[in-house]
């Protein structure tokens, strides 16, 4: 790692410290050359939390991020971002949180822009704590549209300039979503020719440097079985299929519209032998995000197509029912920083 990846401490009431504690104390060689972005005394405190009687894994304050590649063995590096009046108490909604989750996004997106970071994971925040938290994050439902800004103001584009996309993945399954935490009326209205062929782009694109080569990409529909010619509903007609076509005159290997229902267990690798498709692109969020999560939230990441910079994150969310406890698992988060180092890996390459 030339190097380090900035990894975001999420809602400090919800699971983020404790499965980023977990994460440096369970692997250890992965996690080298990271550091936490965030507030020390929830670190802290989460450290104790997930220590069980044994000895706790140390905290230690970095003034910068190039001071993470240098830290000893089984110490975790922490740059504090703002500070909590007080610990905020676990489970509970809380506005100060929301803030503090919100400034160690920004601080840790502007680093990986201006290139003092290889990479950026985020730990899960909670949108309604991110809104309570007041302006600028207030106007941003989640991480992906807050990137998106950020990296659109720093390259000086404006927001249609700079599309995003999110993908799920997992060892079975990636699936791209059209549109995003927009409401479904809304999501149905997002279904137009130009997204679903910008979005097929940024997956073309996007796929071949993770994977070195062009993906195969199958396309959901919006209605039951695809619409079944028309009688459930004319979107695959009039908008999906015209778009996969200038896809395919495009040179990229797409092939749809399919019945919701089926598509994704197509797509599915199984048994050590890959699927019909190499990722699916869905029409809206629960659409794709059920069946992956169906598959396994515990090992599902989340990647941004489409920034100047790599992405990923966990595929849960804060699980306030769970934190304080030590009980969370952090396999998600640990395979969203094994994904980081790979698409910095292939980055370089290319």
């Amino acid at each position: 790692m030339q190097k380090p990846i900035a990894i975001t401490l999420g809602d400090a009431a919800g699971i983020g410290p404790e499965i980023i504690a977990k994460a440096f104390r369970d692997a250890p060689e992965l996690t080298r050359g990271c550091f936490v972005v965030g507030d020390l005394a929830s670190m802290r405190r989460a450290v104790q939390w997930i220590s069980a009687g044994r000895i706790a894994q140390p905290v230690a304050l970095i003034e910068n991020a190039a001071e993470a590649l240098d830290m000893p063995p089984n110490c975790l590096p922490l740059l504090q971002v703002g500070s909590l009046a007080q610990p905020v108490l676990p489970g509970r909604l809380s506005a100060e949180a929301g803030r503090l989750a919100g400034d160690c996004v920004v601080w840790a997106a502007q680093a990986a822009l201006r290139g003092e970071v290889a990479a950026l994971v985020t730990a899960p925040l909670n949108k309604e704590a991110l809104a309570l938290g007041g302006a600028p994050h207030a106007d941003f439902p989640g991480h992906t549209e807050m990137l998106q800004s950020l990296a659109a103001t720093h390259t000086g584009k404006s927001l249609s300039q700079m599309p995003v996309r999110m993908m799920l993945a997992n060892e079975e399954l990636r699936v791209v979503l059209v549109s995003i935490h927009v409401s479904l009326r809304d999501a149905i209205e997002a279904v137009s020719f130009d997204q679903v062929l910008q979005t097929l782009r940024i997956t073309h694109e996007s796929l071949s440097a993770i994977l070195g080569r062009a993906p195969k990409i199958g396309v959901a529909g919006l209605n039951p079985h695809a619409g079944e010619g028309g009688l459930f509903g004319r979107e695959e007609i009039e908008i999906i299929a015209p778009a996969i076509a200038a896809a395919r005159a495009q040179g990229l290997q797409v092939s749809g519209p399919f019945a919701p229902d089926t598509v994704f267990m197509r797509a599915r690798a199984k048994a050590g032998e890959p699927g019909e498709f190499d990722v699916v692109l869905a029409m809206y969020h629960d659409q794709g995000l059920i069946p992956v999560k169906y598959l396994g939230v515990e090992t599902g990441v989340n990647v941004t197509l489409g920034l100047p910079l790599v992405r990923t994150s966990p595929d849960h969310g804060t699980a306030f029912d769970r934190a304080g406890t030590g009980q969370a698992d952090a396999a998600s988060l640990i395979a969203a920083i094994r994904m980081a180092r790979q698409l910095c890996a292939r980055a370089a390459i290319s």
